[in-house]
């Protein structure tokens, strides 16, 4: 399988903002490249070839490490896994930790909190290349999947919109960054002191073509008026499982249920990105409804991370 690859300008991928609009675009044609060959039995395009990628996983995941690990063996390297324990758990400074793997290895994937802690890492090497794989703030691998899965769908998501119910978490927040950097509207409903992060909102508005719009406010059944799609994400993230009891109460108005989804425009499409917590955050009829493309986010986490990795290679 030969395919052309765009390089990224950035070193690493921590952000969505780290791609730019045009590398986003590329980033995503080659991930649809890349899930047609691979439909066609032709899954394998040795841009990695007698490499090594490493995994340094922080938090619990299925989605990112399957789709990862299948990736870079589909690219042609091998993964390697040094545990939690080792990479971040105090026995040396994670800059140390960095300084040693870039001499090993080209790229590393990194799920870990603070995305000050994965920035530190970054700069910590170089020349090693560096993907946020989730932090407490940003979500960006997630992103990809999801304008893919809605591209699918829809052909474009340029003048679209989407809405947003539930915390202004990492997901709303890379899911606001990719969204309107391709021309769609967000909107994203909170509970009041749960908005997305000041910061990270100035991001999203000075990212925005194409006329695309970022509201935010409280009331999901305002936000979701008219929409072309729904997105919901777990009230209580990871970490944040000893306040899931209290968080429960304030974010029960914010369940996507059948009423909710009523007020969206006909057809709306529903999108979560799992793990969901069904009767919590979404009801079992929205999440298995026709319109429901969860486990196409899911299936294209493979093809956008393939997509990443080669990108990164081609540097």
């Amino acid at each position: 399988m030969i395919v052309e690859l765009p390089a990224l300008e950035s070193k690493d991928f921590l952000s969505i903002l780290d791609l730019g609009s045009e590398a986003l675009e590329q980033a995503l044609a080659l991930a649809a490249v890349f899930k047609t060959e691979r439909l066609k039995g032709r899954p394998h395009a040795h841009v990695l070839e007698g490499q090594h990628v490493a995994l340094l996983f922080e938090k619990p995941s299925l989605r990112t490490h399957a789709a990862f690990t299948m990736a870079v063996r589909e690219l042609g390297g091998d993964v390697i896994e040094p545990s939690s324990d080792v990479a971040f758990g105090g026995r040396e400074s994670a800059s140390d930790v960095a300084r040693n793997l870039e001499r090993w290895v080209p790229i590393v994937v990194v799920r870990t909190f603070a995305q000050a802690r994965l920035e530190r890492f970054a700069a910590a090497s170089a020349r090693m290349r560096i993907i946020n794989a989730l932090t407490d703030e940003e979500h960006p691998c997630q992103a990809l999947a999801d304008m893919l899965a809605l591209i699918e769908r829809w052909g474009s998501v340029k003048g679209r919109t989407i809405a947003f119910v539930g915390d202004g978490n990492n997901v709303a927040a890379s899911l606001a960054q990719a969204s309107v950097m391709l021309g769609m509207h967000v909107r994203l409903a909170t509970p009041e002191g749960f908005e997305l992060n000041a910061g990270l909102a100035a991001s999203v508005r000075d990212v925005a073509r194409f006329g695309a719009t970022f509201t935010e406010g409280h009331d999901p059944v305002a936000a979701v008026q008219d929409v072309n799609a729904v997105y919901t994400d777990a009230w209580a993230s990871m970490g944040q499982e000893d306040d899931a009891e209290r968080r429960a109460g304030i974010f029960q108005p914010f369940q996507v249920n059948a009423a909710l989804m009523a007020r969206a425009a006909p057809e709306a499409l529903f999108l979560h990105c799992l793990p969901a917590h069904r009767g919590h955050e979404v009801t079992d009829e929205v999440i298995d409804s026709p319109t429901s493309i969860v486990f196409d986010q899911s299936e294209n986490r493979l093809h956008t991370q393939k997509a990443l990795l080669a990108m990164m290679s081609s540097r």
